[in-house]
């Protein structure tokens, strides 16, 4: 009868500190969400600061800054200026970078 009573006595007391133990692993968890969660907002913000067009002051003037390049970049995701620009070079065709401001008539012929 003693030993059961003594061997009761240790479990209870393991199981207080097991109790402690888990409620510790409970709180350490539920931090480890709030920090997950505030991560993933803060990528979600700089994604979407990334993928927005950016401008800068250059000669008292804004102008937009070109987007970083990425692997899968579309012509959709480049500011408007930016796609007017790559149209404009498809319409030229094989010209030379100089030329691309004149008029069509200025283009040479042999082009």
């Amino acid at each position: 009868m003693v030993w059961i009573t003594a061997r009761r006595s240790e479990l209870d007391a393991l199981a207080k500190w097991l109790a402690k133990q888990l409620q510790e692993v409970q709180v350490e968890r539920d931090e480890l969400a709030i920090a997950e969660r505030v991560l993933n907002r803060l990528a979600e913000q700089a994604n979407a600061e990334a993928a927005a067009p950016v401008s800068v002051n250059a000669a008292g003037r804004a102008v937009l800054l070109i987007p970083h390049r990425g692997d899968a970049v579309e012509e959709g995701a480049l500011p408007g200026d930016y796609r007017k620009i790559l149209a404009i070079v498809r319409e030229a065709g094989r010209c030379r970078a100089k030329s691309l401001g004149r008029p069509r008539s200025a283009y040479p012929s042999r082009i």
